[in-house]
């Protein structure tokens, strides 16, 4: 099979002309983050926000043009909003002008920008991020098993996988394949175990690293949030990347999250991180369902002897501390990591287990907290 390169997409990309300017989409400058790794190709269009809608054609022809080449197996495009940096020194420009007798000390200060509205997903009920604020934590872990937990206590959920840079759902899940689409603009959300999908690792290579900035990583998350036929939903849970950058901060902006459940493991060190994302929430004013410590405790398969390999107990002091719910400790467990290895997680593949009860008590408390703090009735739960 052809091998296809970098240059041989750019020269495809440029027979690919802005409706608009007349001229080619790289002559424009207009490509960027391309990565092609084997016959997998990805690449992000920059567009002026205000163009955004109506450049989804050129998208498409984009893609085509780069499918059409021996050699590529698959090509995701994405369109990315591009603003141009605000003008300094505002006001008006001073070039040749007489400042004699001429005072800014008296102007009246500038009335601070407008906070960006947060749109819903139609469709859905509420919104809530598992984040954490460093990697490496269990928060992929934890958001599946709360979907899935969440799922079999009688809610339809969604599960959005915001990690671009390290998708890790569809292996969790056991999910393969690209999502379908009825009209060339809106993907059909993969499902597993009664929960809808969507993943950036359904669109590349597992292999293949996503050298994106920060505002076409936001576009890509935007896109699978919104163009996505999530239907009627009562919770859609966001998989969130770790850490505390800039899309982190802008999902949060601009998305009306009903809350965030933060993951972190016991020691003062991931603790640490976590509360920076807990404060990042909160100056963005989305309520902290509460925190869950993950790896919280070890107990040797063989002999039962238990380990606090990363201490014990320091996600629930530190609940305590900043006046937050604590909803519950994962113990660190092979059985956890197998099923979720295996694309079986062990709310659905073992569900009379402890563990699988521990992930439906807290699917139980973060649904209860949503329902009360926007008034809906929450269905009876019980956990057995």
């Amino acid at each position: 099979m052809a091998v296809v390169s970098e240059e041989q997409v750019l020269k495809a990309l440029g027979t690919v002309k802005d409706p608009d300017r007349g001229t080619d989409v790289v002559s424009l400058g207009m490509i960027s983050g391309l990565t092609v790794k084997g016959g997998n190709v990805a690449f992000a269009l920059e567009v002026d926000p205000s163009r955004g809608a109506a450049l989804e054609p050129l998208r498409q022809a984009a893609e085509k043009a780069v499918d059409a080449l021996p050699g590529v197996t698959s090509v995701t495009a994405m369109l990315t909003a591009h603003r141009a940096p605000p003008k300094l020194g505002g006001g008006h420009d001073h070039k040749g002008h007489d400042h004699k007798g001429h005072s800014h000390g008296t102007a009246p200060a500038a009335a601070p920008p407008p906070k960006p509205a947060k749109i819903g997903v139609p469709g859905v009920r509420a919104i809530i991020a598992v984040a954490s604020g460093k990697g490496g934590v269990g928060k992929s872990t934890t958001s599946v098993n709360l979907a899935l937990g969440m799922a079999a206590n009688g809610l339809r959920v969604g599960l959005l996988d915001a990690d671009i840079y390290g998708p890790s759902l569809p292996r969790m899940l056991g999910l393969s394949g690209k999502p379908e689409t009825t009209d060339g603009k809106v993907l059909r959300p993969l499902v597993r175990h009664g929960v809808k999908v969507m993943s950036m690792g359904f669109l590349v290579a597992e292999e293949t690293p996503m050298i994106w900035r920060g505002p076409m990583v936001m576009g890509a998350i935007q896109q699978m949030l919104r163009d996505v036929a999530w239907g009627e939903l009562d919770v859609l849970v966001v998989d969130m990347p770790p850490g505390t950058g800039d899309a982190q901060l802008s999902l949060s902006q601009n998305v009306p999250l009903a809350g965030a459940v933060i993951v972190s493991t016991p020691q003062d060190i991931a603790l640490l991180d976590a509360r920076k994302g807990l404060n990042m929430f909160r100056r963005v004013d989305v309520p902290v369902l509460g925190i869950v410590e993950n790896m919280s405790y070890f107990c040797c398969p063989n002999c039962g002897h238990r380990s606090d390999i990363f201490s014990h107990g320091g996600a629930r002091a530190e609940a305590d501390k900043l006046g937050i719910d604590f909803l519950g400790e994962v113990p660190l467990d092979i059985a956890i990591r197998e099923t979720s290895d295996g694309g079986d997680p062990i709310v659905v593949s073992q569900p009379d287990s402890d563990h699988a009860k521990v992930y439906r008590s807290i699917a139980a408390r973060v649904w209860d907290k949503i329902s009360i703090g926007s008034g809906r009735a929450a269905p009876r739960i019980v956990i057995e």
